[in-house]
């Protein structure tokens, strides 16, 4: 009877490993998944966060490229005062927080003390940009980050990209003149790079 008792135990003892076993294979495979999940999310996010920076700063840079096409001899007919604001929203951190600092400070300062005490020696294409400096200084935290790097500041960027893409067309006498005209490349492919980053970071809000 004992013999009995043990060999009918046998089976029961392996079933059970068998079982623990399993279990153990499959809570490392979920673990396996977990990893290799996060590691996909991890990278996707990275891939946005340079697209968006990237995208920031070719906005950026073709924002300031409008600016001082519009101040020389090649004057386009384009509202640049409403590149002020882009620029303002759609400007990298990193930028932003160096211009914003002591270093925004005391550009500001000597551009306000050029205009108050010296107005002969302030040329007329430094307004825009000296709008842009003290912007950038006073905005409140409210106004530099919350809002300017959140939706409405990307929403605040499509609105004005997109009517200055259409003030140029509509100036050039269409989109196909717009690459025809003397400069019009310049302009358009600018005013492109202006349309990109806003849409692509409604893209990546909502999606």
């Amino acid at each position: 009877m004992g013999r009995t008792e043990k060999y009918l135990a046998m089976p029961t003892d392996m079933s059970d490993s068998e079982l623990i076993g399993s279990d153990l294979n499959e809570l490392g495979s979920a673990a396996r998944k977990l990893v290799s999940h996060a590691f996909h999310l991890s990278g996707g996010l990275s891939l946005v966060v340079i697209g968006t920076i990237l995208l920031q700063s070719l906005a950026s840079i073709a924002g300031i490229f409008l600016v001082v096409l519009s101040n020389t001899k090649l004057k386009t007919k384009m509202f640049t005062a409403l590149l002020v604001p882009y620029i303002f929203c759609s400007i990298p951190n990193l930028p932003f927080a160096i211009l914003s600092g002591e270093v925004g400070h005391y550009i500001a300062f000597v551009l306000t003390t050029i205009r108050l005490f010296f107005p002969q020696h302030s040329p007329e294409w430094s307004e825009i940009p000296n709008a842009l400096g003290t912007l950038l200084v006073i905005a409140p935290d409210f106004i530099a980050h919350t809002i300017r790097e959140g939706i409405v500041g990307v929403l605040i960027c499509l609105v004005i990209s997109v009517y200055l893409l259409q003030e140029h067309i509509r100036a050039s006498g269409g989109f196909r003149n717009c690459f025809a005209k003397p400069h019009g490349i310049s302009n358009t492919v600018g005013l492109i790079f202006l349309v990109l980053y806003p849409i692509w970071g409604v893209i990546v809000f909502f999606f």
